[in-house]
């Protein structure tokens, strides 16, 4: 497990945002996701489809557990997830991703 660390993009200013590799299991902090939320950049560099999955550590009004919802990215794409306030679990301070598959698979986290 990896902590994700978040590259601010300010206003009219050209920013390179570096990617990581992806580990099954990677963390956000609240502090990056902030009040409205960070954008979760995921290359699949790989020869097929991963999911990537975001935690949802919510409950509803009667108490059932959040909804997951894997997200498929196909062979040689990119996809952008949206990590929103509701992703952070309030124990651990952090919103949880993991993947279905790591090989050639890079993650880019800005706000």
């Amino acid at each position: 497990m990896a902590l994700l660390t978040a590259t601010s993009v300010p206003g009219g200013t050209a920013v390179n945002v570096t990617p990581v590799a992806a580990n099954s299991t990677d963390t956000i902090s609240a502090s990056d996701v902030g009040m409205h939320g960070a954008l979760l950049v995921i290359n699949n560099g790989g020869g097929s489809s991963i999911t990537a999955t975001l935690s949802d550590p919510g409950t509803t009004r009667v108490g059932n557990a959040g909804t997951v919802t894997a997200q498929t990215i196909p062979a040689g794409q990119r996809r952008w997830l949206r990590v929103l306030p509701g992703h952070v679990n309030p124990a651990t301070g952090v919103a949880t991703v993991t993947y279905s598959g790591t090989t050639s698979v890079t993650a880019e986290l800005v706000r």
